[in-house]
């Protein structure tokens, strides 16, 4: 059985998967920072996204990665984390 980094090694040295994943990078940052956000101020992903008035599940869909949020999803999240979405 491979490791996850193994498997991403050999996926990686696929074009089409590499192309896709760097593609992906700045929404999986946005991701990762939210979540270590929502872990700094000590909140799981069920009170979240019960302050947010969304379901758990759709949180944890977001923070997989597994749906692209609109922006009112992450404007929720955010204001949720009592921060300011801003986009540029």
């Amino acid at each position: 059985m491979k490791t996850l980094l193994q498997f991403k090694k050999e996926a990686l040295k696929r074009p089409g998967v590499k192309k896709a994943y760097i593609e992906m990078q700045p929404e999986f940052q946005i991701i990762r920072a939210l979540i270590a956000y929502r872990n700094k101020k000590g909140l799981s992903q069920r009170e979240l996204a019960q302050k947010i008035g969304v379901p758990q599940s759709a949180l944890a869909r977001f923070e997989t990665g597994s749906v692209n949020p609109t922006l009112s999803f992450l404007q929720k999240v955010t204001n949720g984390l009592g921060l300011k979405l801003l986009v540029k």
